[in-house]
């Protein structure tokens, strides 16, 4: 049988390539499982990971069971306090079996200290537009004329738009 070849031409995935720094960065902070921190929002439910993140996983000397700290602002922590069982069970079935033991409870203020404060919420994604020439947009819709579709035809000259401005910094 031939062997097989490889389709990649080389290029590697970039998973491979950056996943052993990200477990060595999320395990230096306690996180066996990066998957914790990823994919808080999907783990803890919506409502939580609004106002939580997880912050560390640390181990006991006797080593039962670890304890996962939470940052959270002074008004939310009762609010989280509260559900700190459930919170526990949602993270064990991460890991598969009862790794976590305690869930510890840690507030920052939402302002005024330069140092606490932390934003919850993912932020938005904004699309930075590059400055407008006109003689450069002008000349990408010339060379996208003749194309019929006009959403294309669009698409096609801001991409246009955009290699030329690039070729001229």
């Amino acid at each position: 049988m031939p062997a097989r070849r490889t389709s990649t031409k080389g290029f590697k995935r970039t998973d491979s390539l950056l996943s052993a720094k990200i477990r060595q960065a999320s395990e230096s902070r306690g996180f066996a499982q990066s998957r914790l921190l990823t994919q808080w929002a999907e783990i803890a439910g919506q409502d939580v990971s609004s106002i939580s993140r997880p912050v560390e996983v640390s181990y006991g000397r006797g080593g039962m069971g670890a304890t996962l700290t939470l940052l959270t602002t002074g008004a939310n922590a009762p609010i989280l306090e509260m559900q700190k069982e459930q919170l526990r069970a949602k993270v064990n079935s991460v890991y598969g079996y009862n790794a976590i033991a305690r869930v510890r409870i840690t507030q920052t203020a939402a302002t005024g200290f330069a140092e606490g404060q932390v934003a919850f919420d993912a932020k938005p994604k904004t699309r930075r537009e590059p400055p407008s020439d006109p003689v450069t947009r002008q000349r990408a819709m010339d060379t996208v004329g003749p194309v019929a579709n006009e959403s294309l035809r669009d698409a096609l000259a801001r991409l246009g738009e955009n290699i030329l401005n690039k070729t001229k910094r």
